[in-house]
């Protein structure tokens, strides 16, 4: 515990997606651990939302909610990206730009020493400073994301000789990564996520530039990530800003356990555990992706042909608004009975992913379901969606951590075929045994206990000794 001098009280403010607020909610939970109080500002139905928190932390981790704004478009309670169809998230940017001033007033009131903040409110760093108040940003993308990225005249368009002009400068690795790389997005990923680059919409503000005022209004750097894992793109980040930049460990999940199985849970189990070890292939795309009907049809298709038993989380549709409502071939469940099971509610992924009959993770490469299948030591198999899943991709394979399945550059298709060999050389085959053995040797970086502790001592320091110091 901090004493009374040291006590910090730090503000988070995450992005409204629970592939940011989870991760942000680890970090709070850590530094709690260590007797600072920390204010964790979202609104009221994405903290009801949260996971409960530790006794012994609910004095020290405050929520604070801040009612979103309505604006046009967005649908009643729809307060978190999975609430709503993708062409919809850029209006609950709008909504969330909306909280400036809501926000402005809390930290007036609030005084905290340091305010720790998300990409998407880009205009927070700023208002701290006015406000006298320290402000990191925290990436909870990894450095090799950041690193690719660029620097803020890069994001900005601002320098001549790095500035990326067209969409296919996104498809080689960058000349300011001075060692050799894969890391690049393929044509299909771009093109995806290509209203990103674009300040002409709904939310009026391009995700490039919210990451370039990001950082540039920052007094500190944070990543979600270790020198262990990537040491090479943390020093990328700190040439490309030169401020400090601060590796925060990897926050593996701690899902607090009460003790109480829900129901969703005890039926899963029960067939989980009629499973041979190491054979059920579990199949999920995090909160946000949602594949396309075809990229549907080929995953179930390939899921059969496989012949090895599966737990699919399927999203069918992204908030109760979204029209596009995602089907099963014909027959596919009748053929697949007793052999696997698709489920289209909330799947306790933790949990399933810690089972002993679970060999193998189908994912999007979500960084957080990443962490999650390092933490269980299941290797990967890896289908891209949205925003930075395929760098995280690229760095997994260079690692032979993760394969993807072999996929058409320019559309993205893939078939059944390709699903299933995937499958069985990352689970079953010999040739993919180094994919097995990887992720056995890669857990203790990203699991460690007492090197997490380390990273948290680490960034906590810092925050201690500067938060009346002017840092430049």
């Amino acid at each position: 515990m901090a004493s009374d001098n040291n006590k910090l009280h730090i503000v988070l403010f995450p992005w409204l997606a629970f592939g940011h607020l989870i991760p942000n909610l680890e970090l709070a939970k850590l530094m709690a651990e260590k007797g600072h109080l920390v204010s964790f500002v979202s609104t009221p139905r994405n903290i009801h939302r949260l996971p409960e928190l530790p006794p012994h932390l609910t004095p020290l981790i405050k929520f604070v909610k801040l009612p979103l704004p309505k604006v046009l478009n967005l649908p009643h309670d729809a307060e978190a990206t999975s609430d709503v169809p993708y062409n919809v998230v850029q209006f609950l940017k709008k909504a969330y730009d909306e909280l400036q001033q809501p926000m402005t007033r809390f930290l007036e009131s609030a005084k905290p020493d340091w305010i720790i903040y998300d990409f998407a409110p880009y205009w927070i760093g700023s208002i701290a400073s006015k406000l006298g108040i320290k402000s990191a940003f925290f990436s909870i993308f990894p450095a090799t994301s950041m690193g690719f990225i660029g620097s803020v005249s890069t994001l900005m368009g601002t320098d001549d000789d790095n500035s990326r002009k067209t969409l296919e400068d996104y498809l080689v690795p960058p000349p300011w990564v001075p060692f050799p790389t894969t890391v690049a997005f393929r044509y299909f990923e771009i093109m995806r996520i290509s209203d990103s680059f674009s300040d002409d919409n709904d939310s009026g503000v391009s995700d490039v530039y919210r990451f370039a005022a990001s950082f540039q209004n920052c007094d500190i750097i944070l990543i979600r990530s270790c020198l262990e894992f990537e040491g090479e793109w943390i020093e990328v980040v700190k040439n490309l800003h030169r401020k400090p930049v601060l590796p925060v460990g990897q926050l593996p999940s701690t899902a607090y356990d009460d003790g109480a199985e829900n129901e969703t849970w005890r039926w899963m189990k029960e067939w989980l555990d009629k499973q041979n070890k190491g054979t059920v292939v579990y199949v999920a795309f995090g909160s946000e992706a949602k594949p396309r009907q075809e990229e549907v049809k080929e995953i179930a298709l390939g899921l059969e042909k496989s012949e090895l038993p599966f737990l699919w989380a399927l999203r069918i549709q992204r908030g109760p608004t979204d029209p596009e409502v995602r089907r099963l071939p014909e027959g596919f469940e009748e053929r697949t009975r007793g052999r696997g099971i698709v489920w289209t509610g909330w799947a306790p992924q933790l949990k399933i992913l810690s089972h002993q009959s679970v060999g193998g993770f189908l994912s999007h490469s979500g960084l957080s379901s990443v962490v999650e299948a390092i933490q269980n030591e299941k290797p990967l198999v890896f289908l891209t969606f949205l925003a930075d899943q395929g760098l995280i991709s690229r760095v997994l394979e260079e690692k032979k951590m993760g394969y993807s399945i072999p996929r058409d550059e320019r559309d993205g298709s893939f078939t059944s075929e390709s699903v299933a060999d995937a499958l069985r050389l990352v689970l079953v085959e010999e040739r993919g045994r180094i994919y097995r053995e990887n992720m056995k040797e890669m857990k203790d970086i990203f699991v460690n206990r007492e090197r997490q502790n380390r990273y948290v001592d680490g960034l906590l320091s810092y925050l201690r000794e500067n938060r009346n110091a002017s840092i430049n």
